[in-house]
């Protein structure tokens, strides 16, 4: 147990409930520089790969035969591997070398040499890096979108409002795997319903996605899990060969495909072969790019607790993001699996993705509550919507999310709902009822819902993946049944995978500027945004994605911000009419307190902060001097709003030297003639916790000091917090204070009241 009160409060902070371990590179628990990484090298002979990091083709496991005959750019390479890593780290750091330079040297390294260039490179260079190599030019956003009790009304409304939030992709996963044809098809029909052209999936095993995306109720893959050690793919029932396969079935039926892969899997599965977790993602990373994937979702995803507890382990996730991006991957870039207690750890590390902005900011924040979140958990969930788009608000920074007012959301997620729900009365599944739609509109969790009959709802899905039924039939009963827009979405994306044009590198869809529908047609306008149509092409200040705008209008508008002139409306009212102004104040030649207050009082503004009208302030003022046998005059400066200056007007004014300063808004200080400006006997700043008790006390004292008896200061309760929530409020309130300044001499008030 602490002997250090201050240790044993440290102790219980929420930063130290996480695990933290030395490194262990034998185990694989190293982040990156293992003693046993191998050094870069690289042999041709007669066009083929005859070496590869130290271990010549003989030796070769299946990843470094699948990297050396399909992953590497043979007519660079040697260029690429013969350029000192250094000059290649600053080559990616440099904002005057364009992306496309940098990307060709990046298609000749070997995994090793891809490690040995981010050797070089520390946490502030990487965001730059990222900020240039990210494939897409518009950065982006996945959801994730499940809940406990696998509720389609649920699922639909919280995918819509997940799509009319912004995001570009919405995932979903079960609880129970025979529920993933339901899960697909709701959250297809919700996100359809929130905004035309969002991307969707359903993570399950591979095969069952397939069959998912052939009837139309996915459009994007990315379970297609790599790893990078042989062993760890066998044990995943798999190889590189295998993984390409499957991503060319998905891509033959117009299903975007990204790989996973992450820091960490090696050595969680047992089979890191006492190499650093960065180098064996540069493998994953490798084995990616052969196969064709569009991209991969890394950041080391579930796993991230693992790195996390070694040193530099976010670093090593921003580095494995930032090696995808060289490689001209799309990337999503993790931030979804609940990475820290610590509220401040996770959001610093979010900021290394956020900042330069990637492809997905999050391979799926959960646009459910934690608890719903069948993913494991949400490193961001729906309770931080609102601090995400202050956040975007703040740095000007577009973070793939928009704000939304409550009654469009409302109006969406019942919208959704319903449609859901008319999707099953006109296929003959299990009924939603009324019920379950309005507690689905409102709801924030699934503790919100009416129970279902999960064995019918089993026993229907089972059906539904059996049948020839798919996302025709969807829309069929849409269109018959009220549902003309959200049809015409649904078919949409049917369109598109025939098209193809999504397939493009790093492509989402966006809908046409000023456009809903396609003219002459009830489809939307969509268009796709891509590497091809939408490269970025960073290379510093001015160039790349700038944050302005419609988009930045659109970001400033969170629901919460209000006019300033709301700040102040509480405190104007109808001006007393006990105060009046009798003539110029004139230096006082008896005992007595002054009370000077500023040029706003009972005119500009009719209260304090603290919600006090000005009168009844003055009255509990009055009547603390009373109570000390002393009376007290009341003066209006009008040609400065400074407290300082207002106490100290009052003082020379005061016969006994002493005054009262009181600024509209109701900060207060005792002053005493002779004292500078700046210096006082008493000051009460914090206005908003003065009370008309500590008021009166004010007036108390400043009898006492009049009367040259000895003095106990005022207490007030300190509350920190209150700058914090009311320094916006405190500088209108001055404004306005200001504004009232007039070329007057201090005028001397008359003050009907009777004393308590």
């Amino acid at each position: 147990m602490s002997q250090s009160r201050r240790f044993a409060v440290l102790a219980e902070r929420d930063i130290n409930q996480e695990t933290f371990v030395e490194p262990w590179p034998e185990a694989g628990l190293i982040v990156a520089d293992s003693p046993y990484d191998p050094r870069p090298s690289l042999r041709i002979a007669d066009g083929q790969v005859v070496e590869l990091d130290g271990r010549t083709r003989a030796d070769f496991d299946a990843l470094d035969i699948f990297i050396a005959d399909h992953a590497l750019d043979l007519a660079a390479a040697e260029e690429a591997m013969a350029t000192p890593s250094l000059r290649l780290a600053r080559l990616l750091a440099d904002i005057n070398t364009p992306q496309a330079e940098v990307r060709r040297l990046a298609y000749g390294c070997t995994p090793a040499k891809l490690v040995e260039i981010i050797r070089h490179m520390n946490v502030l260079e990487m965001m730059v890096g990222l900020a240039k190599m990210r494939v897409r030019q518009t950065p982006a956003n996945q959801a994730h979108v499940t809940n406990w009790r696998e509720h389609p009304a649920l699922l639909a409304a919280d995918a819509a409002e997940a799509a009319l939030r912004g995001f570009a992709e919405i995932e979903t996963t079960v609880r129970v795997a025979r529920n993933a044809p339901f899960n697909a098809l709701a959250v297809l029909v919700g996100a359809q319903t929130g905004r035309g052209g969002v991307l969707t999936q359903c993570a399950v095993e591979e095969s069952l996605g397939l069959r998912l995306a052939m009837k139309g109720l996915t459009t994007y893959a990315e379970t297609l899990s790599v790893y990078g050690t042989e062993r760890a793919f066998a044990d995943g029932d798999d190889t590189p060969w295998s993984k390409a396969f499957l991503a060319a079935a998905y891509a033959s039926r117009g299903v975007k495909v990204r790989f996973t892969s992450g820091t960490g899997s090696e050595a969680l599965m047992g089979h890191a072969e006492r190499c650093s977790m960065l180098y064996l993602e540069a493998r994953c990373l490798l084995v990616t790019k052969a196969a064709g994937s569009q991209g991969v979702q890394n950041g080391s995803i579930s796993c991230i607790a693992l790195p996390e507890s070694l040193p530099a382990g976010v670093r090593g996730v921003l580095a494995e993001n930032l090696l995808a991006a060289m490689l001209g991957l799309e990337v999503a870039t993790g931030n979804d699996a609940l990475a820290s207690y610590s509220a401040i750890r996770k959001s610093a590390k979010l900021m290394l993705q956020f900042i330069p902005g990637t492809d997905f900011i999050c391979s799926g924040y959960s646009a459910v509550p934690r608890r719903d979140n069948l993913f494991g958990g949400g490193n961001f969930d729906a309770e931080d919507f609102d601090d995400w788009n202050v956040l975007q608000r703040d740095m000007q920074v577009d973070g793939g999310v928009r704000p939304v007012t409550e009654d469009a959301t409302l109006a969406m997620r019942r919208r959704a709902a319903l449609a859901i729900q008319a999707v099953y009365a006109g296929l003959g599944f299990p009924a939603i009822s009324d019920e379950e739609v309005e507690a689905a509109t409102i709801g924030h969790s699934s503790d919100d819902m009416p129970e279902r009959d999960v064995v019918a709802d089993l026993a229907a899905a089972d059906q539904f993946l059996a049948s020839d039924l798919g996302m025709l039939a969807v829309t069929d009963v849409l269109q018959r049944r009220g549902f003309e827009d959200v049809a015409a979405n649904v078919l949409e994306m049917g369109r598109q995978r025939l098209a193809g044009d999504y397939l493009q590198p790093a492509a989402i869809f966006q809908h046409v500027p000023g456009t809903s529908e396609v003219p002459g047609t009830s489809r939307p306008a969509l268009r796709v945004l891509s590497a091809i149509n939408d490269p970025n092409d960073y290379t510093g200040p001015g160039t790349g994605y700038r944050l302005e705008g419609e988009r930045w209008s659109e970001l400033q508008a969170i629901p919460q911000a209000r006019s300033p002139r709301d700040f102040i409306a509480a405190n104007i009212g109808l001006a007393s009419d006990k105060l009046v102004e009798i003539g110029p104040a004139r230096e006082g030649g008896r005992p007595e307190v002054i009370v000077a207050v500023g040029p706003a009082f009972n005119a500009g503004l009719t209260h304090t902060i603290g919600g006090l009208a000005h009168e009844a302030v003055l009255a509990a003022i009055l009547s603390g001097v009373a109570d000390e046998g002393l009376t007290a005059r009341i003066v209006k400066v009008y040609h400065t709003s400074d407290l300082a200056a207002i106490g100290q007007i009052g003082a020379e004014l005061s016969g006994s030297g002493i005054a009262i300063g009181l600024q509209s808004r109701g900060t207060t200080v005792i002053h005493k003639a002779g004292l500078a400006r700046l210096n006082n006997l008493e000051l009460f700043p914090q206005s908003p916790s003065l009370t008309l008790e500590t008021y009166r006390a004010i007036g108390r004292n400043a009898a006492r000091h009049a009367r040259r008896q000895p003095v106990a200061p005022v207490g007030v309760k300190v509350d920190n917090w209150a700058r914090l929530r009311l320094i916006v409020k405190t500088t209108l309130l001055h404004q306005r204070e200001t504004s009232q300044i007039a070329d007057r001499l201090p005028q001397e008030l008359f003050f009907d009241w009777e004393p308590e």
